[in-house]
Formats: structure tokens, sequence, C-alpha cells
């Protein structure tokens, strides 16, 4: 008897999609045209609206045979990205370059004026970079935290480093916030940064960024190596790396438009 009414109920759902997809494609919309468009009955198609109003999901304008989505659907969506744990979603696709690479990986976030390590995986080699989950960062001489700032406006950037004093780590660190803000118009135009030996010596490192539904960038994502195992002829594919694991990450997130960039 369930086996009977499955092909029924399957139908049904595909129609609410149906109606759900047409009506996102459309401001609003009359039974007539929707009926027509999703080729079902205009009783059929009434049914269905009437039902998905009295849910709160489809809005009737008076009287009028014009329906149109409301905001629910857009809250339902927005409660389960609430559960989204973004470090596990990380880690899934660190792993993965992780595998191909052996090298060390780092998930970062803004913190206050600084960078926070919030995710790694060590690298399989003896020579590896040393740090830990918790380890604070300067902003401006690593790959994550300009990849952090690179979108944000000058007056931010400027703001949020007033207090700090550019520390020369290496003689190829920034010296002050206008030589920083001059390489994050570079980094914002092909979607990647770099930290070449600028935090440490002998330590090269690239980071991309992670985005949120609403487009923001909410963490960073870096792969370093020693300078003696950095194969520049493979630049590009380590960034396509880096670019397709945090548009995976931000796809999940709810952002789909990812700037990929050329190098990728």
């Amino acid at each position: 008897m369930e086996k009977a009414k499955q092909p029924d109920a399957v139908s049904s759902v595909m129609k609410v999609f149906g109606i759900l997809q047409a009506l996102g494609e459309q401001k609003d919309i009359g039974i007539t045209e929707l009926s027509q468009r999703l080729m079902m009955s205009k009783s059929t198609t009434y049914r269905f609206l009437q039902t998905m109003k009295m849910l709160g999901f489809v809005d009737q304008e008076g009287e009028a045979d014009k329906y149109s989505l409301t905001l629910k659907l857009f809250e339902v969506g927005a409660k389960s990205l609430e559960y989204v744990d973004i470090i596990s979603l990380a880690d899934k696709e660190m792993r993965q370059i992780s595998e191909q690479t052996n090298e060390a990986l780092h998930l970062g976030a803004l913190d206050v004026d600084h960078i926070i390590y919030t995710h790694k995986i060590d690298s399989n080699y003896n020579l590896r970079m040393q740090s830990r989950i918790g380890r604070r960062n300067p902003l401006y001489s690593t790959a994550i935290g300009k990849v952090l700032l690179a979108e944000r406006t000058e007056e931010f950037v400027r703001e949020t480093l007033k207090d700090v004093t550019f520390i020369r780590h290496t003689d190829k660190t920034h010296e002050n916030v206008d030589q920083l803000l001059a390489e994050l118009k570079i980094v914002k135009q092909q979607g990647y940064a770099e930290d070449n030996q600028e935090q440490e010596p002998g330590l090269y490192c690239i980071g991309a960024p992670v985005y949120d539904r609403f487009g923001h960038v909410v963490a960073g994502l870096s792969i370093s190596f020693p300078t003696i195992r950095f194969d520049e002829n493979r630049k590009a594919d380590y960034v396509a790396m880096l670019q397709n694991a945090c548009k995976n990450i931000s796809e999940h997130l709810g952002y789909h438009e990812y700037p990929m960039s050329e190098a990728s």
C-alpha cells in the first residue's frame, strides 16, 4: 500500500518545488501563467498555492490572482547556516590538499588586529613550519592576514592597524600601513596573497579567502612551504588547490560567486 502511494507523493513534492522555483524566477505570477508553465491544471495549482500560503511560504496580493514568495524559505536556509561548522568543512578540504602536497595548511580568522589560527594540518616533512591552534600572528606579514584585509576599505585597514607596530621580522616585511595597502590592492585583484619570507626567513606561504553567504571574507586558508621545497613552476597549481578548497567551503556557507583568479 505504501509503495503504491509513493509515486503520487514524489509527484507532489516535485510540483511544490516547481512552484517554488517558478516563483523564485519571477517576482509575482498568476495561476493561469503558473499552471501553463508547470503543465498543471489550474485547480491543482490553486490547491498547492493555498497550502503553501497557509504554511507561510507564499503570499497572495489581496484577492488578486497574483502570488509571490515570502521570506520563509530564506529564514529556513539562514537557520540551517547557523549550524554550519566552518572548521569541519575546512578540515575535509585541507586534508585533500595535504594528501597532494604533504605541506602544512592553516585556517585563520581576524582577531581584532591580528590573525588567529583556528585549525591546522601539519606537514609530513621533518622540516616544517612550527605553529599551533590559537596562536596569533600579524596581519601585515602573513598570507592569511592579507586576504582577511584585502576586501576591506582603506579606512578599516588603517583603523585596525593604528596601534600596531610594524616589526620587521625580515628585510621583506612591510614597514608601514601604506606599503601594505599597496599590496592589498594586488591581493584583491588576483584573489590570493603571498607571504614571501615576510613573517619568517625561509618560509613561503600562499593564502586564499573564505566567504560567508553575504560575500564577506570570514577566514583565510593557507599552505606553507620552506623555500627550499617551494617550486615556483607549480605556484598556479597551489593557488588553484587553495581557491577550489575555499570555493567549496564558501558554497557550504551560502556563497556561490567565488572569484577564481587567472592563476588557477
